[in-house]
């Protein structure tokens, strides 16, 4: 299995090609610690590379109709659906999650696409005759080129939330991938070329650290999107707009669940060991903690029982890296000595036929204090801290004291609570009785606070207007109608 993909080269101009760098990083499955591929480690000369393709592309992209623009993405997604299988068992080899998460990817993928074919009734502008013989008009025009920078978490998934609709209204795009998982985006980017989008729309460009700070300061790109970590976030959001650029950068969470007395238990401890465990607990939608209200032992007890049907190696993935593994049992060490009660503990954990593997047990940690780097800090492993709360009204103090504000979710029986909370909660995504609430197309994707850097979201309509900017038409051809104020 040593190096079975071989090169992971930058994608530029329609085909795979040699870095000016000839540097190279290795890409390990976490699904046995084994080297899998090679992916390039790329200079500033490979981006000025990337975007002159980008750039010229985009003369021809850009004046295409959208109506034939979309008719790309239609063939994108019954490629994409034709391809489950060996997309979905990419996702789990390169990233680790199990296969029916990578298949739920590529689920969300199709769906983003069908959303980005619908942008031709969604963007049609508007026309008014505003005055006697006077028309005004408004379209939106694509930007020019842009850049989508993506994590590791969702190698094909965060990738689709910005592909479709950027370069369905008329961009062309860089596309910075996880040096961690290079492979899907590879892919992705063979189908679109097979579903007949032209050479320079779509280009790939691999790298650390140089390339962020690359494209954040090249001059023609316009755009950058961004979804990582809060703390590179709010560099990149800085960096990007400092030169003038528009910029979207979606950064980490700490979501709290709250759990209330009356709540349903046996759905309650699905929800929320779901929610802690899914994809490991590595995406920014997890819950990682729960304000239990009250007396609400009963709920906890289940949970506990829900966690241990949830086992490494066959129902929960392995996280990405031995790196994320040391910091993940780190982070439960820490509260064990800082007084919390492990109820359930996923550390050290090996999986059979796999102990080179990087995996880490569901974990249940509870009378966490918000003081505690567990109750403070994003973990990204599937590990839950319970904070003990008295009464909704402290619970809420709880939530909203923390500075991220992705997602909170309510477990109740009573509307009138469930209304306090999503009334209250400071957070962009709420959810009442669901432990993920991730809005579906073509409601959009995107939080609150220190979960987000720049206006709008990254998905569904509000992307229209990140994507694009709007041109307003005033026109008059009759003299006869007079002249006023307007004219």
């Amino acid at each position: 299995m040593s190096n079975k993909y071989g090169k992971a080269k930058n994608y530029i101009n329609g085909r795979l090609v040699e870095t000016m760098t000839d540097r190279w990083m290795p890409v390990e499955s976490p699904l046995t610690g084994e080297v899998i591929a090679e992916v390039a480690v790329s200079s500033k000369e490979d981006l000025d590379k990337a975007v002159s393709a980008a750039k010229e592309a985009f003369k021809t992209w850009s004046k295409t109709p959208i109506k034939d623009r979309v008719q790309v993405f239609f063939r994108y997604k019954t490629l994409l659906e034709q391809n489950m299988a060996e997309l979905s068992a990419l996702i789990q080899e390169e990233n680790g999650k199990t296969l029916d998460e990578a298949r739920a990817e590529i689920e969300k993928s199709i769906e983003l696409t069908e959303f980005a074919v619908s942008l031709p009734q969604l963007t049609q502008g508007e026309i008014l005759e505003v005055s006697k013989g006077v028309e005004c008009r408004t379209e939106h025009s694509a930007l020019g080129v842009v850049a989508s920078i993506v994590p590791f978490n969702f190698p094909s998934m965060v990738p689709n939330w910005t592909i479709p609709n950027a370069i369905a209204l008329g961009n062309t795009m860089i596309l910075k991938t996880s040096e961690l998982v290079p492979l899907s985006a590879l892919k992705i980017a063979d189908l679109l070329k097979q579903a007949g989008l032209p050479d320079g729309v779509l280009n790939i460009v691999h790298g650390e650290k140089e390339i962020v700070e690359a494209i954040c300061d090249h001059p023609d790109i316009e755009a950058v999107s961004f979804v990582g970590s809060t703390k590179v976030a709010k560099i990149v959001y800085q960096r990007a707009t400092s030169n003038l650029k528009r910029c979207l950068a979606l950064g980490g969470a700490k979501n709290h669940l709250l759990v209330l007395p009356d709540a349903n238990p046996e759905m309650t401890a699905a929800n929320v060991t779901a929610s802690m465990s899914g994809c490991a607990g590595q995406r920014c939608m997890a819950a990682s903690a729960m304000v239990a209200v009250g007396q609400t032992d009963h709920i906890i007890e289940k949970m506990v029982q829900e966690a241990r049907n949830v086992v490494p190696g066959k129902n929960l993935g392995s996280v990405i890296s031995k790196a994320a593994k040391e910091r993940i049992e780190g982070y439960i060490t820490q509260a064990e000595k800082d007084g919390a009660k492990i109820l359930l503990d996923g550390r050290n954990y090996q999986v059979e036929g796999k102990e080179n593997g990087y995996y880490v047990g569901p974990t249940i940690i509870d009378f966490v204090t918000p003081e505690m780097s567990v109750a403070r800090e994003e973990i990204f492993g599937p590990v839950i801290s319970i904070i003990r709360s008295r009464s909704l009204e402290e619970a809420m103090k709880i939530e909203n004291a923390n500075p991220y504000g992705n997602a909170a979710s309510v477990f109740t029986q009573s509307g009138g609570l469930a209304r306090y909370v999503m009334e209250n909660a400071s957070a962009g995504m709420i959810g009442v009785n669901i432990g993920v609430p991730v809005p579906r197309e073509p409601f959009s994707f995107g939080g609150w606070n220190e979960s987000r850097f720049g206006v709008g979201d990254i998905t569904g309509k509000s992307s229209i207007e990140f994507w694009t900017k709007l041109k307003k038409m005033t026109t008059k051809w009759n003299p006869e109608a007079g002249i006023n104020w307007m004219s």
